[in-house]
């Protein structure tokens, strides 16, 4: 009978995000994880096999926490504009994502969850080649925004964006 998990995977993959948000993937080993977290080593190889598989799952975890943000927001603001939508998925590390994709499995989770935010803005843009165009467009400056607004201040701002695109 094996025994109860004292820390959650959730907790153990809190602790790899905000590692791997501070120094990327060297940062994450098992000696780490078990530091921050107070698991045995040991314990960590038994759960997730290698640090690799470690850090594979805590990014499927991500993962599924954005997916779930993404449907609320689609959902919560069918009557809202596509700022409204990107406001309400929130923030998302773009570095992150950008390392996902290095990974077929991670980069097939990163392109449905693009199409599926790009189809919520095309429908909120109107309707036919040029709202998915514009959806594309507008998606691709939310992820840069979201990638380069860590280095500072700028004057850009998606809602003019929107006004351009329609």
């Amino acid at each position: 009978m094996p025994r109860t998990r004292t820390i959650p995977d959730a907790q153990v993959f809190a602790v790899i995000q905000r590692l791997l948000e501070q120094g990327g993937e060297k940062a994450v080993s098992f000696g780490s994880v078990a530091k921050a977290t107070g698991l045995a080593p040991p314990t960590l190889v038994q759960r997730y096999g290698s640090v690799e598989g470690m850090i594979r799952a805590a990014r499927h975890a991500a993962w599924d926490a954005l997916e779930h943000r993404t449907v609320q927001a689609i959902a919560t603001t069918a009557d809202k504009g596509p700022q409204g939508l990107l406001k309400a998925i929130g923030p998302f590390d773009a570095r992150s994502i950008a390392t996902d994709m290095r990974h077929p499995d991670l980069a097939q989770r990163a392109n449905g969850w693009r199409m599926g935010v790009e189809k919520a803005l095309a429908m909120r843009l109107g309707a036919g080649v040029k709202a998915r165009e514009s959806a594309a467009l507008l998606f691709a400056a939310w992820q840069g925004q979201g990638l380069w607004g860590t280095a500072g201040e700028s004057a850009f701002r998606l809602k003019d964006a929107v006004k351009r695109l329609t």
